[in-house]
Protein backbone atom coordinates (compact mmCIF):
# COMPACT_ATOMS: atom_id res chain seq x y z
CA UNK A 1 0.00 0.00 0.00
CA UNK A 2 1.25 3.47 -0.90
CA UNK A 3 0.14 6.36 0.75
CA UNK A 4 -0.65 10.35 -0.91
CA UNK A 5 -1.84 13.26 0.67
CA UNK A 6 -4.47 15.46 -1.40
CA UNK A 7 -4.50 19.03 0.64
CA UNK A 8 -6.18 22.60 -0.41
CA UNK A 9 -5.76 25.88 0.87
CA UNK A 10 -8.80 26.85 2.51
CA UNK A 11 -10.38 29.56 4.06
CA UNK A 12 -13.80 29.17 5.46
CA UNK A 13 -14.12 32.75 6.45
CA UNK A 14 -12.90 36.15 5.64
CA UNK A 15 -10.98 36.21 8.72
CA UNK A 16 -8.72 33.52 8.32
CA UNK A 17 -5.17 34.85 7.41
CA UNK A 18 -3.98 33.79 3.37
CA UNK A 19 -0.23 33.53 5.03
CA UNK A 20 -1.10 31.11 7.06
CA UNK A 21 -3.18 29.17 5.08
CA UNK A 22 -0.03 29.21 2.66
CA UNK A 23 2.29 28.40 5.20
CA UNK A 24 0.04 25.44 6.87
CA UNK A 25 -0.77 23.88 3.52
CA UNK A 26 2.91 23.72 2.91
CA UNK A 27 3.88 22.34 6.01
CA UNK A 28 1.49 19.48 5.88
CA UNK A 29 3.27 18.39 2.25
CA UNK A 30 6.61 18.93 3.91
CA UNK A 31 5.51 16.20 6.80
CA UNK A 32 4.27 13.32 4.24
CA UNK A 33 7.65 14.01 2.21
CA UNK A 34 9.80 13.66 5.22
CA UNK A 35 7.16 10.50 6.60
CA UNK A 36 7.81 9.33 2.62
CA UNK A 37 4.51 9.37 1.13
CA UNK A 38 4.05 8.66 -2.61
CA UNK A 39 2.55 11.91 -3.92
CA UNK A 40 1.23 15.18 -2.74
CA UNK A 41 -1.99 16.01 -5.14
CA UNK A 42 -3.05 19.47 -5.19
CA UNK A 43 -6.69 20.48 -7.23
CA UNK A 44 -7.78 22.93 -9.94
CA UNK A 45 -10.97 25.03 -8.86
CA UNK A 46 -11.98 28.34 -9.23
CA UNK A 47 -13.46 31.60 -7.32
CA UNK A 48 -13.85 29.42 -4.28
CA UNK A 49 -12.25 30.05 -0.46
CA UNK A 50 -12.87 26.47 0.27
CA UNK A 51 -9.92 24.94 -2.28
CA UNK A 52 -7.86 27.97 -3.30
CA UNK A 53 -6.42 26.23 -6.35
CA UNK A 54 -6.94 28.54 -9.71
CA UNK A 55 -3.74 26.61 -11.09
CA UNK A 56 -2.49 23.11 -9.58
CA UNK A 57 1.03 23.11 -11.53
CA UNK A 58 1.87 26.90 -9.66
CA UNK A 59 1.33 25.58 -6.28
CA UNK A 60 3.10 21.98 -7.22
CA UNK A 61 6.10 23.84 -8.19
CA UNK A 62 6.11 25.99 -4.85
CA UNK A 63 5.92 22.31 -3.15
CA UNK A 64 8.72 21.15 -5.32
CA UNK A 65 10.85 23.99 -4.56
CA UNK A 66 10.46 23.14 -0.68
CA UNK A 67 10.61 19.25 -0.99
CA UNK A 68 12.81 16.52 -1.59
CA UNK A 69 11.23 13.43 -2.75
CA UNK A 70 7.55 13.81 -2.49
CA UNK A 71 5.94 13.20 -6.37
CA UNK A 72 3.59 16.08 -7.73
CA UNK A 73 0.40 15.51 -8.58
CA UNK A 74 -2.25 17.72 -10.59
CA UNK A 75 -5.13 16.01 -9.04
CA UNK A 76 -7.11 17.06 -11.42
CA UNK A 77 -7.09 19.53 -13.85
CA UNK A 78 -10.23 20.20 -15.52
CA UNK A 79 -9.84 19.02 -19.44
CA UNK A 80 -12.60 21.81 -20.39
CA UNK A 81 -10.69 24.75 -18.89
CA UNK A 82 -7.30 24.26 -20.77
CA UNK A 83 -5.86 24.48 -24.49
CA UNK A 84 -3.79 21.44 -25.08
CA UNK A 85 -0.28 23.23 -26.01
CA UNK A 86 -1.26 24.98 -22.73
CA UNK A 87 -1.44 22.26 -20.49
CA UNK A 88 1.22 20.29 -21.54
CA UNK A 89 3.64 23.42 -21.36
CA UNK A 90 2.59 24.47 -18.11
CA UNK A 91 2.80 20.41 -16.49
CA UNK A 92 6.39 19.66 -18.57
CA UNK A 93 7.84 22.70 -16.87
CA UNK A 94 6.52 21.74 -13.57
CA UNK A 95 8.29 18.23 -14.39
CA UNK A 96 11.43 19.93 -15.35
CA UNK A 97 11.38 22.53 -12.21
CA UNK A 98 10.56 19.35 -9.65
CA UNK A 99 13.50 17.30 -11.87
CA UNK A 100 10.96 14.77 -12.61
CA UNK A 101 8.43 14.27 -10.10
CA UNK A 102 5.33 15.02 -12.04
CA UNK A 103 2.12 12.99 -12.04
CA UNK A 104 -0.11 14.30 -14.37
CA UNK A 105 -3.76 13.99 -13.63
CA UNK A 106 -6.98 14.94 -16.23
CA UNK A 107 -10.65 14.96 -15.17
CA UNK A 108 -13.65 16.38 -16.12
CA UNK A 109 -14.88 18.45 -13.09
CA UNK A 110 -16.98 18.61 -10.51
CA UNK A 111 -19.32 21.77 -9.93
CA UNK A 112 -21.57 23.17 -12.60
CA UNK A 113 -21.14 26.65 -11.25
CA UNK A 114 -17.74 26.76 -12.19
CA UNK A 115 -18.47 25.13 -15.71
CA UNK A 116 -21.24 28.21 -15.69
CA UNK A 117 -17.85 30.47 -15.54
CA UNK A 118 -15.37 28.86 -16.85
CA UNK A 119 -16.93 27.37 -19.96
CA UNK A 120 -20.46 28.68 -20.52
CA UNK A 121 -22.46 26.26 -22.21
CA UNK A 122 -20.96 23.08 -21.32
CA UNK A 123 -22.87 20.85 -18.58
CA UNK A 124 -20.79 18.89 -16.48
CA UNK A 125 -21.99 15.38 -17.68
CA UNK A 126 -20.34 16.29 -21.31
CA UNK A 127 -17.11 17.27 -20.33
CA UNK A 128 -15.85 13.72 -20.28
CA UNK A 129 -15.47 14.26 -24.47
CA UNK A 130 -12.63 17.55 -23.51
CA UNK A 131 -10.67 14.70 -21.59
CA UNK A 132 -10.76 12.21 -23.97
CA UNK A 133 -9.86 14.39 -26.80
CA UNK A 134 -6.71 15.92 -24.79
CA UNK A 135 -5.34 13.22 -22.79
CA UNK A 136 -3.74 11.33 -25.81
CA UNK A 137 -2.53 15.08 -27.27
CA UNK A 138 -0.94 15.87 -24.40
CA UNK A 139 0.93 12.67 -24.92
CA UNK A 140 1.71 13.36 -28.23
CA UNK A 141 2.53 17.01 -27.84
CA UNK A 142 5.44 16.14 -25.00
CA UNK A 143 6.99 14.10 -28.26
CA UNK A 144 7.18 16.47 -30.60
CA UNK A 145 5.45 18.28 -33.33
CA UNK A 146 1.48 17.53 -33.46
CA UNK A 147 -1.30 19.12 -36.08
CA UNK A 148 -4.36 18.53 -34.58
CA UNK A 149 -7.76 19.19 -36.27
CA UNK A 150 -10.72 17.46 -33.37
CA UNK A 151 -13.32 18.18 -32.53
CA UNK A 152 -12.54 20.88 -29.57
CA UNK A 153 -9.15 22.06 -30.46
CA UNK A 154 -7.77 22.58 -33.61
CA UNK A 155 -4.04 23.80 -34.15
CA UNK A 156 -1.60 24.15 -36.72
CA UNK A 157 1.89 21.99 -36.02
CA UNK A 158 3.05 22.86 -32.57
CA UNK A 159 4.78 20.97 -29.88
CA UNK A 160 4.95 21.07 -26.01
CA UNK A 161 7.96 23.48 -24.69
CA UNK A 162 9.51 22.58 -22.78
CA UNK A 163 9.40 18.80 -22.82
CA UNK A 164 9.37 16.84 -19.60
CA UNK A 165 12.63 15.36 -18.20
CA UNK A 166 10.58 12.23 -17.53
CA UNK A 167 10.95 9.84 -20.26
CA UNK A 168 7.18 9.11 -19.52
CA UNK A 169 5.02 10.94 -17.26
CA UNK A 170 2.74 9.12 -15.27
CA UNK A 171 -0.96 9.71 -16.06
CA UNK A 172 -3.86 10.03 -14.33
CA UNK A 173 -7.50 9.47 -14.80
CA UNK A 174 -10.28 10.79 -11.83
CA UNK A 175 -13.18 8.51 -12.66
CA UNK A 176 -16.65 7.21 -11.26
CA UNK A 177 -18.38 5.92 -14.23
CA UNK A 178 -18.01 2.62 -15.82
CA UNK A 179 -17.29 4.76 -19.33
CA UNK A 180 -14.05 6.63 -17.16
CA UNK A 181 -12.82 3.48 -16.19
CA UNK A 182 -12.99 1.84 -19.97
CA UNK A 183 -11.09 5.09 -21.39
CA UNK A 184 -8.26 4.99 -18.50
CA UNK A 185 -7.23 0.91 -18.67
CA UNK A 186 -7.49 1.18 -22.80
CA UNK A 187 -5.27 4.69 -21.99
CA UNK A 188 -2.57 3.06 -20.19
CA UNK A 189 -3.79 5.41 -17.08
CA UNK A 190 -3.30 5.27 -13.14
CA UNK A 191 -6.95 5.85 -11.86
CA UNK A 192 -8.06 7.61 -8.88
CA UNK A 193 -11.65 7.50 -7.17
CA UNK A 194 -13.31 9.16 -4.39
CA UNK A 195 -16.55 7.35 -3.09
CA UNK A 196 -17.28 11.04 -0.89
CA UNK A 197 -18.98 10.19 1.83
CA UNK A 198 -20.88 6.78 0.73
CA UNK A 199 -19.64 3.14 2.49
CA UNK A 200 -16.82 0.56 1.71
CA UNK A 201 -19.83 -0.91 -0.92
CA UNK A 202 -19.27 2.05 -3.04
CA UNK A 203 -15.32 1.46 -3.39
CA UNK A 204 -16.01 -2.27 -3.96
CA UNK A 205 -18.50 -1.12 -7.13
CA UNK A 206 -15.15 1.13 -8.64
CA UNK A 207 -13.13 -1.96 -8.03
CA UNK A 208 -15.70 -4.01 -10.12
CA UNK A 209 -16.02 -1.49 -12.60
CA UNK A 210 -12.19 -1.98 -13.14
CA UNK A 211 -12.22 -5.62 -13.63
CA UNK A 212 -14.33 -4.93 -15.56
CA UNK A 213 -12.72 -2.33 -17.66
CA UNK A 214 -9.45 -4.43 -17.46
CA UNK A 215 -10.82 -7.29 -18.90
CA UNK A 216 -12.60 -5.27 -21.87
CA UNK A 217 -8.34 -3.57 -22.29
CA UNK A 218 -6.63 -7.07 -22.12
CA UNK A 219 -5.52 -6.25 -19.23
CA UNK A 220 -3.43 -3.06 -17.26
CA UNK A 221 -0.48 -2.57 -15.44
CA UNK A 222 -0.98 0.79 -13.63
CA UNK A 223 -2.03 1.93 -10.30
CA UNK A 224 -5.89 2.21 -8.21
CA UNK A 225 -5.98 4.84 -5.74
CA UNK A 226 -8.38 5.60 -3.53
CA UNK A 227 -9.38 8.97 -1.81
CA UNK A 228 -10.87 9.72 1.47
CA UNK A 229 -11.28 12.31 3.91
CA UNK A 230 -9.03 11.51 7.14
CA UNK A 231 -8.79 12.14 10.39
CA UNK A 232 -6.96 10.01 13.25
CA UNK A 233 -7.91 11.13 16.48
CA UNK A 234 -6.80 10.23 20.05
CA UNK A 235 -9.23 12.84 22.41
CA UNK A 236 -12.37 13.21 22.59
CA UNK A 237 -11.97 16.84 21.85
CA UNK A 238 -9.78 16.04 18.18
CA UNK A 239 -12.93 13.54 17.29
CA UNK A 240 -15.75 16.14 17.93
CA UNK A 241 -14.01 18.83 16.08
CA UNK A 242 -13.67 16.06 13.25
CA UNK A 243 -17.00 15.23 13.14
CA UNK A 244 -18.29 18.75 13.27
CA UNK A 245 -15.62 20.19 10.02
CA UNK A 246 -16.83 17.24 8.10
CA UNK A 247 -20.50 18.25 9.15
CA UNK A 248 -19.85 22.34 8.02
CA UNK A 249 -17.59 21.56 4.69
CA UNK A 250 -20.23 19.23 3.23
CA UNK A 251 -22.98 21.62 3.96
CA UNK A 252 -20.77 23.96 1.27
CA UNK A 253 -19.93 20.94 -0.92
CA UNK A 254 -24.16 20.06 -0.95
CA UNK A 255 -24.06 24.38 -1.93
CA UNK A 256 -22.05 23.09 -5.44
CA UNK A 257 -23.78 19.66 -6.18
CA UNK A 258 -26.80 20.53 -5.51
CA UNK A 259 -26.66 24.46 -6.56
CA UNK A 260 -28.60 25.34 -3.28
CA UNK A 261 -26.74 27.78 -2.24
CA UNK A 262 -24.93 31.37 -3.37
CA UNK A 263 -21.27 31.65 -3.14
CA UNK A 264 -20.70 35.09 -2.12
CA UNK A 265 -17.42 36.78 -2.66
CA UNK A 266 -16.23 33.51 -2.79
CA UNK A 267 -17.38 32.02 0.20
CA UNK A 268 -20.24 29.25 -0.42
CA UNK A 269 -22.82 29.60 1.69
CA UNK A 270 -23.87 26.30 3.99
CA UNK A 271 -26.91 24.28 2.72
CA UNK A 272 -28.96 23.30 6.06
CA UNK A 273 -27.82 19.95 6.46
CA UNK A 274 -31.51 18.27 6.16
CA UNK A 275 -31.46 19.26 2.78
CA UNK A 276 -28.69 17.80 1.78
CA UNK A 277 -29.46 14.02 -0.15
CA UNK A 278 -27.89 11.84 -2.27
CA UNK A 279 -24.50 11.37 -2.03
CA UNK A 280 -24.04 14.02 0.00
CA UNK A 281 -25.00 12.80 3.52
CA UNK A 282 -24.05 13.81 6.94
CA UNK A 283 -25.19 11.47 9.64
CA UNK A 284 -22.35 11.72 12.31
CA UNK A 285 -22.27 7.95 12.99
CA UNK A 286 -22.17 7.45 9.33
CA UNK A 287 -19.50 9.84 8.54
CA UNK A 288 -17.34 8.20 11.05
CA UNK A 289 -17.71 4.68 10.17
CA UNK A 290 -17.18 5.59 6.28
CA UNK A 291 -14.52 8.18 6.31
CA UNK A 292 -10.98 7.30 7.32
CA UNK A 293 -11.83 8.63 11.17
CA UNK A 294 -11.06 6.91 13.78
CA UNK A 295 -8.35 5.92 16.18
CA UNK A 296 -4.92 4.42 14.59
CA UNK A 297 -6.21 0.98 14.90
CA UNK A 298 -9.60 2.00 13.47
CA UNK A 299 -7.43 3.23 10.40
CA UNK A 300 -5.48 0.27 9.76
CA UNK A 301 -8.46 -1.75 9.85
CA UNK A 302 -9.98 0.06 7.86
CA UNK A 303 -6.99 0.92 5.22
CA UNK A 304 -6.41 -3.04 5.40
CA UNK A 305 -10.43 -3.44 3.71
CA UNK A 306 -9.07 -1.06 0.97
CA UNK A 307 -6.36 -3.10 0.43
CA UNK A 308 -8.35 -6.95 0.50
CA UNK A 309 -10.34 -5.10 -2.84
CA UNK A 310 -7.19 -4.14 -4.75
CA UNK A 311 -6.52 -0.65 -3.63
CA UNK A 312 -2.83 -0.18 -4.33
CA UNK A 313 -2.66 3.27 -3.02
CA UNK A 314 -4.99 5.27 -0.41
CA UNK A 315 -4.93 9.14 -0.43
CA UNK A 316 -5.29 10.94 2.88
CA UNK A 317 -7.74 13.78 2.15
CA UNK A 318 -6.82 15.90 4.80
CA UNK A 319 -9.03 19.13 3.84
CA UNK A 320 -12.09 19.54 5.61
CA UNK A 321 -12.17 23.09 7.38
CA UNK A 322 -10.82 21.28 10.13
CA UNK A 323 -8.74 23.58 12.82
CA UNK A 324 -4.97 23.72 11.95
CA UNK A 325 -3.56 21.86 14.75
CA UNK A 326 -5.64 19.40 14.48
CA UNK A 327 -4.94 18.19 11.06
CA UNK A 328 -1.25 18.59 12.06
CA UNK A 329 -2.07 16.13 15.15
CA UNK A 330 -4.04 13.85 12.54
CA UNK A 331 -1.31 13.48 9.93
CA UNK A 332 1.26 12.70 12.44
CA UNK A 333 -0.54 10.36 14.26
CA UNK A 334 -0.93 8.70 10.94
CA UNK A 335 2.75 8.84 10.57
CA UNK A 336 3.65 7.29 13.56
CA UNK A 337 0.99 4.72 14.01
CA UNK A 338 -1.25 3.89 10.85
CA UNK A 339 1.88 4.27 8.12
CA UNK A 340 4.02 1.26 9.87
CA UNK A 341 1.77 -0.86 9.39
CA UNK A 342 1.81 -1.14 6.01
CA UNK A 343 5.55 -0.46 5.83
Amino acid sequence: MKFHIAINLERMDANTDMASVRDHTLEMVQMADAAGFDIAWAAEHHALEMTIAPNPFQLLTWWATHTKNIRLGCGVANAAYWHPINIAGEAAMLDLLSNGRLEMGLGSGAYQREFDRMKPGLQQPDSWKYMQEMLPLVRKLWQGDVEHDGEYWQFPKSTSVPKPVQKEVPMWVAARSPITFDYATANDCNIMCWPLTLPMSEAEKYKVQLDSAIEKAGGWNRNFALMRHTSIYETDADRQASIDAIRHVLGKFGNLMMKKGDVINGFTENVPLQELEGNVRVEPGMLEENLLFGDPDTAIGKIKQYEAIGVDAFIYYASMGLDRDVQKRSLQSFINKVMPAFA
